[in-house]
């Protein structure tokens, strides 16, 4: 008895996640699977896991809101869940294996640090660590120009 696929996509405020989202849904109408929107909220060490971050919260829920968006737009219907941890990539791990999720699409905008080309952190951990296969959805270099005022630490890039 086959369940139905998943396809698990963080969100940020990066529109790379969003684009992530569009080729999350073109491969779940291929594959006929369901497509999970997880933002990841990262917590602190100073504050407890389950600390109330209503701030986060809300811009979480915009961020799940345009991806439902996005999806609606692709003519598909994409669930939304917000998470904390403490690590982003952890979690999104975690998420994938809980949720038996046979591919996590992760969008990511083109950063040069010290003149090198970077994936981030939490894409890196996710890369070496999900135990499904992971699809890395890479804004275009012109669009990423236009969106370098987003500094080290925004999102999950």
């Amino acid at each position: 008895m086959a369940s139905q696929h998943t396809i698990l996509v963080p969100v940020t405020h990066n529109p790379a996640s969003i684009e992530a989202v569009t080729v999350a849904c073109q491969l779940a109408r291929q594959r006929k699977s369901k497509v999970l929107a997880v933002h990841v909220i990262e917590v602190l060490r100073s504050l407890p896991l389950n600390a109330e971050m209503e701030v986060e919260a809300r811009r979480g829920e915009q961020l799940l809101r345009k991806a439902e968006e996005a999806a609606t737009h692709s003519g598909y219907h994409v669930s939304g869940q917000l998470l904390q941890a403490r690590e982003a990539g952890q979690a999104i791990v975690d998420e994938a294996r809980d949720q038996n999720a046979d591919v996590i699409v992760m969008g990511i905008g083109y950063k040069r640090l010290i003149g090198a080309f970077q994936v981030g952190r939490t894409v890196d951990f996710v890369l070496k660590h999900a135990s499904c296969q992971v699809w890395v959805v890479r804004q275009a270099v012109s669009t990423a120009a236009h969106n370098h005022g987003e500094g080290p630490g925004h999102g999950h890039g």
